[in-house]
Parts: C-alpha cells; structure tokens; sequence
C-alpha cells in the first residue's frame, strides 16, 4: 500500500520534510557557541558602558541647569525688590557695548566698500 498523497496536483510522500541535518562535529559547534556568548557578553558590557556614560553627562547636565534655574530665580526675586543684580546690569552694559562696537565697524565697512567702489 502506497501512503503517499496528491495534494495541488503534486505528490506527496510521508516523512521528514526539509533539509537533511549534516553531520556537524558537536564539538565545534559547542565552541561556536561558547564563542558567540563571549561576544554577546563584550557587546552588552559595552553597551552598559556607554549607557553608564550617557546617563553620568545628562546627571552633570541636569546638575548645572538646576544651579542656572536657582541663579534665575534670585535675580527674579531681587528684581521684585526693586533690586538689580550686578550680573544683569553686567549684560546689559555688555550688550551696550556690544552694539556700539558693532555699529561703529558696520560705519567703517560702509566707508571701506565705497571707498573700493569710488576707486574704480
């Protein structure tokens, strides 16, 4: 009796279906796999690593605008006494200065491009 089945028009015989399995030597496999645990651990000590790292620089991030949140909140606060702190009347001479300083090269560069330009 023949236990093999037609289905879509093809032959089918009972039994394993797939590749053979070859005949791998079990040691080399074992060492394969020991291999690429090693690997694996390198990689995810690696990764902790990194991680390790990143969360230490957002910590010292955090740390430092907390510490510019607290300077920020004095000023607001010696500002509601009618107080100015030296640090803001610091930028805003800065700024001042800044401005002439930048005003004053902007006249030299316009007097500079029409000098160039009446020279032709």
């Amino acid at each position: 009796m023949d236990d093999s089945k037609v289905i879509g028009g093809k032959v089918k015989k009972p039994g394993k279906r797939g590749r053979k399995p070859a005949k791998i030597d079990l040691k080399a496999k074992l060492e394969r796999s020991r291999q690429s645990a090693r690997e694996c651990r390198a990689r995810k000590k690696l990764r902790y690593q990194y991680l390790e790292e990143l969360v230490s620089s957002r910590e010292r991030a955090i740390c430092a605008l907390r510490e510019e949140l607290e300077m920020y909140k004095q000023w607001c606060m010696a500002m509601d006494q009618g107080k100015i702190p030296s640090e803001i009347k610091a930028l805003l001479t800065g700024e001042e200065q800044n401005k002439s300083q930048q005003n004053s090269s902007r006249h030299l560069k316009v007097g500079k491009t029409e000098a160039n330009t009446n020279s032709w």
